[in-house]
């Protein structure tokens, strides 16, 4: 494959059936993502067909370098992690050349996995895994100075606390070591 040809990449998708309507503005939040990349070309999506929870999106960008820009960024990170509600399965392939849609001989191409959603009970134990000894640490060293107060206020503040330290430290490590088995292709 040319490091200067043009990729268009192709993504099917399995929509959960309830998030259709969200899944369209994800997409839609992507494309203005991605059109803010140096090299990218354009994007669509459609659907198989009307009552389909299968969907195909298309975007395309000028080289090789350009799209692996886009793959790695922080940008396209968080707005793959954004679609873990509404997407089940995934499957990519990068194609060079517009014929690549219409005949498959001289063309390359690759198949990548993306992202895959776990399912809930492991979305949970990765929650649970970092909570619970935060919510000990917190019931040992905290509540006890906060004995005199209130039991709504003494709670309130408490999740105050430990809600910035699960949303920005404590999640994002638990998901980063967990993400082996997280992100195992389901069977």
């Amino acid at each position: 494959m040319s490091h200067h040809s043009p990729i268009t990449v192709s993504i099917t998708r399995t929509v959960l059936p309830e998030h259709h309507r969200r899944f369209n503005a994800w997409v839609q939040a992507g494309q203005e993502l991605a059109r803010e990349r140096p090299g990218y070309l354009g994007s669509g999506w459609v659907r198989t067909a009307p009552d389909s929870d299968e969907w195909h999106v298309l975007y395309r960008f000028a080289d090789e370098k350009s799209l692996r820009a886009w793959d790695v960024s922080e940008d396209r990170r968080w707005w793959i992690d954004s679609a873990a509600e509404l997407v089940e399965t995934t499957r990519v392939e990068h194609r060079t050349g517009i014929e690549g849609w219409f005949e498959s001989h001289g063309e390359e191409t690759l198949t990548i996995p993306e992202t895959v959603v776990p399912p809930r009970w492991k979305q949970a134990v990765g929650i649970f895994l970092p909570f619970f000894p935060l919510s000990l640490l917190s019931t040992l060293l905290l509540m006890p100075h906060l004995e005199s107060w209130p039991t709504a206020l003494a709670v309130l503040l408490n999740i105050c606390i430990l809600t910035p330290l699960m949303t920005y430290v404590f999640l994002p490590v638990s998901t980063r070591l967990l993400r082996p088995w997280l992100q195992k292709p389901r069977r």
